[in-house]
């Protein structure tokens, strides 16, 4: 699943160069563990939410490569006919309730996702992704102390890539789940078999009826906040300690895990599932501009 990840973005990124992705998009590369090591934690039914970085998270879950890929190029075969696009990508039909380009926006609402199959006497969980960048948003913070209070089975997972856009991250994020009660705990977000098993351990205690947990993931970004820096250059890491994250790749950590024939299988494959993709993705009609309004409101127009 990194490699998947990983290849994936990059195509992406092709295509936001060539201009059949407009707008650009926030690369997930460096912290391909994350997704995949939680997303593999979960059963089908269990429930996510992502942010504006969240192709790793909906892939992990399980999304086609080729109807997101045409979701971002804003293609009707798209997981969400084109209106998503690559910050609200969702597929309820597999438990992604959506990415939500809003920075911590998502945690209220998997807070209420995981009363609600609670309260119906089911043991699924819901799964809130997100970043340093909102660890001090207040409805982040609302959303631990309601789920605290509640006792809701909901796993917190920050990716805490020490960067907010261009801001270095500062506190304790940790410290702030267990102001309210929240078992927390930090894991090497750059090794997926230790994400994996930090994220089961969350995930069944919260089924068991445990209540929340964070996990903050230590992990690190690759590529720019967003694809806009590629043309502008902005000038807020220091390239040395780049060069020290990068050697701490996540891909090659898992792929050190394969035999040399395994792993030679498993990207020949990924390689061509990807190229089905974008031939898919561009060969696909763009929306109706007469349907714009269409799917605005829920009885229609």
């Amino acid at each position: 699943m990194v490699r998947l990840i990983r290849r994936f973005e990059e195509r992406a990124i092709e295509l936001v160069r060539g201009g059949d992705i407009v707008g650009g998009i926030h690369p997930y590369l460096g912290e391909e563990a994350v997704a995949a090591g939680v997303c593999a934690a979960l059963r089908p039914d269990d429930v996510i939410a992502s942010t504006h970085r969240g192709h790793g998270h909906v892939l992990a879950k399980g999304a086609d490569p080729a109807r997101l890929l045409a979701e971002l190029a804003g293609r009707t075969t798209g997981l969400n006919q084109g209106r998503g696009g690559s910050m609200h990508a969702a597929d309820f039909g597999i438990g992604i309730l959506g990415a939500n380009a809003m920075v911590g926006a998502n945690a209220p609402i998997m807070v209420g996702a995981a009363w609600a199959m609670r309260q119906r006497g089911e043991d699924r969980v819901a799964v809130s992704f997100f970043g340093d960048g909102a660890v001090n948003q207040g409805v982040l913070l609302e959303a631990l102390n309601l789920a605290s209070l509640w006792r809701a089975p909901v796993l917190f997972v920050c990716e805490n890539n020490g960067w907010a856009t261009g801001s270095a991250v500062a506190g304790s994020i940790t410290g702030r789940a267990e102001a309210f009660d929240i078992e927390a705990s930090i894991v090497d977000g750059q090794d997926p078999e230790l994400v994996h098993a930090a994220a089961s351990a969350a995930v069944e205690a919260a089924r068991a009826g445990g209540g929340p947990r964070l996990l903050e993931c230590r992990t690190h970004r690759f590529d720019a906040h967003h694809t806009f820096e590629h043309s502008v250059r902005l000038r807020y890491r220091d390239e040395d300690q780049l060069a020290v994250e990068r050697s701490r790749d996540p891909v090659e950590i898992q792929g050190a895990r394969l035999d040399a024939g395994t792993r030679r299988r498993v990207d020949d494959e990924i390689e061509a599932l990807l190229a089905e993709a974008v031939d898919f993705a561009l060969a696909s009609p763009h929306p109706d501009p007469a349907t714009a309004l269409d799917f605005l409101y829920a009885g229609g127009r």
